[in-house]
């Protein structure tokens, strides 16, 4: 007697690689709000496995015109803290972000993959404080750099997941 193998669930990257492209450029527009990036890479599809999805969205964000990095920016949201987070460091940080946000016009983006509850804190309030030391053209190297790294952390958890 012969047994029917059931159908396999597809994988969230080959749900991914055979959804619809207006679908595939939405989904990746929840990992980095760049139509212009999202576009490419839902055009470049299949990707066989996910190390070549992150390298073409790393490569994509790397190729981002100074309007799609403005774009990118503009729907970025500030990082999530612990929330435990004390009051005073939340002034604090508060105060950091106003002068930031002031001085280039977008909300601070950092990447925190890999940090512990307890380092959040601190490594946040250095780096916004370190990091309005930058003239403009400085930091939007680093602030499309903290993007990339937020994108590729999306992606990779959007696939693990189930998000995309």
């Amino acid at each position: 007697m012969q047994t029917r193998a059931a159908p396999a669930t597809p994988t969230p990257l080959e749900r991914f690689n055979t959804a619809r492209p207006e679908e595939a450029a939405r989904a990746l527009l929840t990992c980095l709000n760049s139509r212009a990036w999202a576009h490419r890479l839902a055009a470049h599809r299949p990707y066989p496995d996910l190390p070549a999805l992150l390298a073409a969205a790393d490569e994509a964000a790397y190729d981002l015109a100074p309007d799609d990095l403005a774009e990118a920016l503009a729907a970025e949201t500030l990082p999530t803290l612990p929330e435990d987070t004390y009051a005073a460091a939340h002034t604090a940080l508060s105060a950091a972000h106003a002068a930031y946000e002031s001085r280039f016009g977008h909300v601070f983006v950092i990447s925190l993959d890999g940090l512990s509850p307890d380092e959040t804190l601190n490594h946040l309030l250095a780096a916004v404080r370190s990091r309005l030391n930058n003239d403009p053209d400085e930091e939007r190297l680093v602030a499309a750099e903290e993007l990339r790294n937020l994108a590729g952390t999306r992606l990779s958890n959007a696939l693990r997941g189930a998000g995309l």
